[in-house]
């Protein structure tokens, strides 16, 4: 997003780490005023230090994202201080348990859809009138490879990503004659507490930063991106559309 943009405002969801922290790092040093969102209170006080230590701002919203009626008064309070949103990335997500569909314990299940699925929708119903407000609203989401390669034992992380890459192109088609443009993308495998988590016997140090997909997401929130229904795949450096 280029500083050529005055006045933009960013929501970023699981701010306080990984690909949501370095991602807002980078939006406040493109002179964006980002609205960080997660549960960590002091993985977010730490983002809003870094950036302060660069000279720009933000603001803070400790926020489970399972509480959609908090995400409606988000909504409201950013329509009050704002009136607008200019760009939402939806990048907080939840692995689950990885065993057996049949084995997966219910609560597992259900807080893995509601994370990774249902927060979003919540989101896009939430964030809708503020982005249509934008003279170019942007908004991304962060799917996964395993929405398509469904592998043994990932069922409720698997399921959760094909279900949001299907809501987001729903969304994006709703929008194709509005000035917002919906998109996703697939930052492939990053040094993150997820992918450790995911894969405890692998060498992070082989894995790729998540700042190296920040330059991208950038690309994809700015006025000038005017695709829409599209993901990106950071592996094949390719825009996948829809078959």
């Amino acid at each position: 997003m280029p500083s050529d943009e005055p006045n933009r405002l960013a929501l970023v969801t699981g701010a306080s780490r990984g690909l949501g922290r370095a991602t807002a790092l980078a939006l406040a040093r493109a002179g964006v005023h980002v609205i960080a969102v997660a549960r960590t209170v002091g993985g977010l006080e730490e983002l809003d230090d870094a950036i302060k230590a660069e000279g720009n701002t933000s603001t803070l919203v400790p926020l489970d994202l399972t509480d959609g009626d908090a995400i409606d008064r988000l909504g409201a309070e950013i329509f009050r201080r704002w009136g607008k949103l200019d760009a939402l990335f939806g990048n907080a997500g939840q692995l689950g348990v990885l065993t057996p569909l049949a084995h997966l314990d219910v609560a597992v299940w259900e807080k893995t859809l509601a994370i990774n699925l249902t927060a979003n929708w919540r989101l896009i119903r939430s964030m809708d009138p503020l982005l249509r407000l934008s003279p170019a609203g942007r908004s991304l989401f962060v799917s996964s490879g395993a929405a398509r390669n469904c592998r043994p034992f990932w069922g409720a992380y698997s399921v959760s990503k094909a279900g949001l890459e299907a809501m987001v192109r729903t969304y994006a088609a709703e929008m194709v004659s509005t000035n917002v443009k919906v998109n996703l993308i697939d930052p492939g495998p990053m040094r993150t507490a997820m992918r450790a988590q995911a894969m405890p016997g692998e060498d992070p140090s082989t894995l790729p930063e998540p700042a190296s997909n920040t330059d991208q997401i950038i690309k994809m929130l700015s006025v000038g991106f005017d695709q829409t229904g599209v993901l990106y795949d950071m592996r094949s450096a390719r825009y996948l559309t829809p078959t």
